[in-house]
């Protein structure tokens, strides 16, 4: 494949490694999960080796496409029927998890449509405001760009919360509202909404979810007291605040340098969910400070070569798209540590490449096969066939 020859190893490595750090992880903090339910210790390893190896293949494919492809419109006119109509499956046939009906299950395999929905939220904004951007010149262009994307965002997220996923809506809906911004929008305007979402958020809905916790009727909710528990966890310890507390332990007993792999304490039944939401933790008490700051680093190199291939896009679609995946990996880390650290309320999200996870693994996969496919275009790559001239670089 000619386009290996213009790999960027900024972006490469740091996924080889993390990838390669989060199976080791999650058959650390599996096994035990595994062996207490009458299975085996290795079946959580199995899995995610073959959905780390999947996803190093559809990489490899994306990276291969000629991207200019997928502006077509047929093709995102049945992306989007694909979108909805899975979303919409899940409320019939969906399985129901942590509360949430969020998974199609075929045998052994889970698929969350949700996760998905942060790919196609990325390859669809940035097709349609690019499709517009010369009416962002305009007085009111901004409402004719906008109304479209604006419109099915909305739908896709509304679908998402309802099942509830509150993790899942939020990264998908900030996707989107990054890709508005960074699209040429009027900057006062945007600073404008954006001091109004946060003093919303601030002083309206986070007392209005604490008040609401307090009720008779939201005692017996998992979902909102789960939300709120991160305010008072030690006062909930022996049931909403169970995870937080735990996670607090794991830290604590980890240290700068950890127990050693394999050595967790708290993944032995006393933190839920220890392969998934809460896999930092338990990377934290194994491996400590320093590794998870190792992590942290590799994510952030990650994050900021994005944005710099982004900015340097002579394309508004591929800058878009780069925006978009940096969105991703930022709001998706952000939550998960978050939640771990009692900064936010626990919503369910897993961490990039460490947590246990399919639809997350072959997802990241897509996004940075594509963000590598718009670097090897940078780096000097000309497919054999010319796109239209309003899509070269």
């Amino acid at each position: 494949m000619r386009k290996l020859k213009y790999l960027d190893y900024w972006l490469m490595v740091p996924y080889l490694v993390l990838s390669i750090l989060g199976i080791v992880m999650v058959y650390s903090a599996s096994a035990d999960i595994g062996s207490q339910n009458g299975g085996s210790p290795f079946g959580y390893l199995v899995k995610q080796t073959i959905y780390v190896g999947l996803g190093l293949g559809i990489l490899l494919v994306t990276l291969s496409l000629n991207l200019h492809k997928l502006r077509n419109k047929t093709l995102q006119r049945r992306l989007l029927w694909v979108a909805l109509l899975s979303l919409l499956g899940l409320f019939l046939v969906g399985k129901t998890i942590n509360g949430a009906a969020g998974w199609f299950r075929i045998g052994p395999v889970g698929i969350q449509p949700a996760e998905f929905m942060k790919f196609y939220l990325i390859i669809f904004v940035a097709y349609s405001i690019s499709k517009r951007q010369d009416d962002l010149a305009e007085n009111y262009g901004w409402w004719s760009t906008f109304m479209e994307p604006i419109v099915i965002t909305a739908c896709i997220v509304g679908l998402i919360l309802a099942q509830p996923d509150l993790g899942g809506a939020a990264i998908n809906a900030t996707i989107a509202v990054v890709m508005f911004l960074a699209s040429g929008f009027n900057y006062k305007r945007a600073s404008a909404y954006l001091v109004g979402l946060v003093l919303l958020a601030v002083f309206v809905v986070l007392p209005f979810l604490t008040w609401l916790s307090q009720m008779s009727f939201a005692k017996n909710s998992y979902k909102l007291q789960r939300i709120v528990a991160f305010t008072h966890p030690f006062a909930n310890s022996q049931d909403s605040g169970q995870q937080l507390v735990n996670s607090y332990y794991a830290l604590s007993n980890g240290g700068v340098f950890g127990v050693g792999l394999g050595n967790s304490i708290q993944k032995t039944g006393y933190l839920p969910e220890p392969n998934t939401d809460f896999i930092m933790a338990i990377l934290a008490e194994e491996l400590g400070l320093v590794t998870a700051l190792f992590v942290i680093t590799l994510l952030f190199i990650m994050i900021i070569r994005i944005v710099y291939i982004g900015k340097n896009c002579h394309s508004a679609y591929y800058g878009l798209i780069c925006y978009g995946a940096a969105t991703y990996l930022t709001v998706q880390s952000f939550f998960n540590l978050g939640g771990v650290l009692g900064m936010l309320p626990i919503t369910g999200v897993t961490f990039p490449f460490i947590s246990y996870g399919g639809s997350s693994t072959l997802t990241l996969a897509l996004v940075f096969g594509v963000v590598l496919n718009i670097s090897a275009r940078q780096k000097g790559y000309r497919p054999q066939v010319a796109a239209p001239a309003e899509e070269n670089e």
